[in-house]
């Protein structure tokens, strides 16, 4: 469930023209330099779900830290930023249209994804279907099988062919060891940019932990699962990178990744030249899997965070009912999805470069909520850092670093997005619409927060959740 979270042939897809776009050559090191922090924070999530397994994760261990201010807008971070992802729905559409079309031989039926009704409809139909995860996390798992084995295995097909064809394209490059130099990108503003970018790859991992207490070994478990999701993850992303590289090179034309026409839709462009027609569509129907197969898991730490909010009266009560017979909470699922369904609509009709924007807008929120949970394990664990210098690598430094790299990566991208040229290059009232959509989602927090503290006082006074609380079981 974490690798399915993360979606590797989706992000790639995604990510590997934006990330040329502003680093050049040099995005397998920005690659490499994206997983170091994600690295550091897993340690924290360890850590903490060893200490306080909660399916809460952020929000219960950065209330127990900080209190339930910092901690409400933790758990915010991570609810507004699964309904960003919704855009995953969007993208299953399209490689869904153009799947059809290539198994049909048929370019009206590609095209139909041009048509903003039938996205629409299309984009509501992939949301509601994948809330199949309120009828189990057993159910969900065995679903997972499938596409994540098949994404590995596209990957794994597309590196052995795109290197076989190396020099076959027009901007076909030779290998070269720079390519992993982080020092040879030309700025840190580009840098960063390209780390943001990255570190959107990696979000996801810690679904592993969101269902903690539905695990077998919940203790240690999941922080296993999570850890070795990260490395299943870096190395398929990298080994990804440097083959489309080497088969398609940099340029901004043609098949190039720098071609901006083709930037969120790499495989799209590779498929057919790396692939071949017929292979090619699986790679195709990868992209399909991917991002349908991590919308539903995504909607997993969604749903039982607000199961734990609203449990500790932090949000309304209708979440925490647990279903029934499913043992899941369905209403907090079903809600994810209609959120997720409202939000992909409204972005779909309102801009034209909604993936773009929303890709890089991610990369806020992630590092927003993640830096927050490192800064909670050093702090939560602090009188007990000076036992041995496993417990101050674990729970001090390797936690500490990482929330350090994601606070500046945070800082720096705040302050380029503000440029309506960041992302699509689109502009809302002269302010960059990466930077309305990320921070304008974040700050809107504060007014339910506010309202929650008017309905329910004792959550902010810190009586339903504090350090000695102990962990709830929901029971319906």
């Amino acid at each position: 469930m974490g690798v399915s979270t993360v979606a590797p042939v989706y992000c790639l897809t995604a990510t590997l023209g934006p990330t040329v776009g502003e680093v050049g050559l040099q995005m397998p090191a920005v690659f490499l330099a994206g997983f170091l922090p994600m690295l550091l924070v897993a340690f924290a999530y360890r850590e903490l779900n060893q200490a306080v397994p909660d399916c809460g994760t952020s929000f219960t261990w950065s209330v127990k830290t900080f209190g339930p201010y910092v901690g409400w807008m933790c758990g915010w971070g991570l609810l507004v930023a699964t309904v960003v992802l919704s855009n995953l729905a969007g993208v299953a559409t399209s490689f869904f249209w153009l799947t059809a079309g290539e198994l049909t031989g048929s370019d009206a039926v590609a095209a139909l994804d041009g048509n903003k009704a039938v996205h629409v409809l299309t984009t509501l139909a992939f949301a509601a279907a994948i809330t199949i995860g309120h009828r189990g996390i057993t159910a969900t798992k065995w679903v997972q099988y499938a596409p994540v084995g098949l994404q590995l295995a596209v990957l794994a097909l597309f590196v052995v062919m795109a290197v076989a064809k190396s020099g076959e394209a027009a901007g076909s490059l030779s290998f070269s060891w720079s390519w992993m130099n982080p020092f040879g990108v030309e700025s840190f503003a580009a840098f960063t940019a390209g780390l943001s970018l990255s570190i959107f790859i990696y979000r996801g991992w810690d679904t592993c932990l969101s269902v903690d207490e539905e695990s077998v070994g919940s203790a240690r478990t999941p922080g296993r699962a999570a850890l070795l999701a990260i490395v299943v993850i870096v190395a398929s992303c990298l080994t990804v990178a440097v083959a489309a590289q080497v088969y398609a090179g940099v340029g901004g034309t043609g098949t190039g990744l720098g071609n901006p026409d083709t930037a969120d839709d790499v495989f799209a462009v590779l498929a057919g030249p790396v692939l071949g027609s017929g292979p090619g569509v699986l790679l195709f129907v990868a992209v399909v899997a991917s991002a349908a197969a991590s919308l539903q898991t995504t909607f997993i730490p969604v749903a039982r965070t607000a199961l734990a909010m609203s449990t500790y009266k932090a949000l309304p009560a209708s979440f925490p009912r647990v279903h029934p017979r499913f043992r899941t909470p369905g209403r907090a699922t079903v809600a994810a999805g209609a959120a997720t369904g409202v939000f992909s609509t409204a972005m779909t009709l309102l801009s034209e470069n909604v993936l773009v924007d929303t890709v890089c807008a991610l990369g806020l929120m992630i590092c927003f909520y993640y830096a927050i949970t490192a800064f909670a394990c050093v702090w939560y664990f602090r009188r007990e850092l000076r036992r041995s210098v496993r417990e101050l690598a674990v729970k001090g430094i390797a936690p500490g670093l990482g929330g350090l790299m994601l606070t500046a990566v945070f800082g720096q991208t705040l302050y380029d997005v503000w440029d309506p040229a960041y992302g699509s290059g689109s502009a809302v009232l002269g302010m960059g619409s990466v930077f309305v959509i990320g921070v304008g989602l974040l700050l809107l927090g504060v007014a339910p927060m506010l309202l929650m503290r008017r309905r329910s006082p004792e959550f902010f006074r810190g009586e339903t959740l504090a350090r000695d609380t102990p962990a709830l079981v929901v029971e319906d």
